[in-house]
């Protein structure tokens, strides 16, 4: 891994188009469980779509409300984790040779933001930020209390404003992501598992194009035989040594 280490920080060094797309894998070292392994104790007797869908949140809204209180109680208790450090580190560094830095993100907890890197591109939503459920608009920040569910001026419930099963990544913001890729030198793909689609297509998307691709993971992926270099491990581990080999 060192001999690959060296090169990478060669390569970034060189870059003038650098992106960095992150997944579950980097929450997951904060101690923040994937949606899945979140469903226990009492939220094991519901599925998926009864508390992540529009026709969950049709049928029972203070349901999914609790559910998702719950849920970011549980990111407000994380802090970022050495990856989320290093990623904030390498952005500040490269930017100031080159303002073709993008990071591009699955996660939805605000880890990144609070760990110093500034507008990633959200694919999935913001857990901390709110949207009408009738007419999509922005509902700011979260109410102090669910006593009474919180709406819009239009009347609609307000929810959280995450991607939801059978909803589309937000139109915008994936054409800024697939842009980001097709321009890119070099694209990391740090701790996401390639699985979930349109997402997962971003890195492919980008070797088509020339970019030399990186993939950070503990475990071997779909991506893992297309990519151009494979560093197994915790993204906490590895971000870090590389962080520190670039700055030599």
């Amino acid at each position: 891994m060192h001999a690959g280490i060296s090169d990478l920080a060669r390569r970034l060094r060189d870059c003038d188009r650098l992106v960095l797309f992150t997944g579950a894998g980097v929450s997951a070292e904060s101690g923040i469980p994937t949606f899945r392994d979140a469903q226990t104790g009492l939220w094991a007797r519901y599925s998926p779509e009864q508390l992540a869908s529009p026709e969950g949140f049709r049928t029972d809204p203070r349901t999914v409300w609790e559910w998702y209180a719950w849920r970011r109680e549980k990111c407000l208790a994380a802090a970022p984790n050495p990856a989320h450090l290093a990623i904030a580190e390498f952005i500040a560094e490269l930017q100031r040779r080159s303002p073709g830095v993008t990071l591009i993100t699955q996660n939805v907890d605000g880890l990144h933001q609070r760990a110093g890197s500034e507008a990633p591109l959200e694919l999935h939503g913001n857990l901390h930020r709110l949207k009408c459920f009738r007419c999509g608009a922005d509902g700011g920040d979260w109410p102090e209390t669910l006593d009474l569910l919180p709406r819009c001026a239009c009347g609609g419930l307000l929810r959280p404003a995450v991607v939801w099963f059978g909803e589309s990544l937000p139109g915008e913001v994936l054409a800024q992501a697939s842009e980001a890729g097709l321009q890119a030198g070099l694209f990391f793909s740090i701790g996401t598992s390639s699985l979930v689609y349109p997402a997962a297509d971003l890195p492919f998307q980008a070797k088509r194009r020339g970019a030399f691709v990186v993939e950070i993971n503990p475990q071997p992926t779909p991506l893992s035989r297309h990519a151009d270099l494979c560093l197994h491990g915790a993204a906490g581990g590895v971000l870090p040594r590389l962080l520190a080999a670039l700055e030599r």
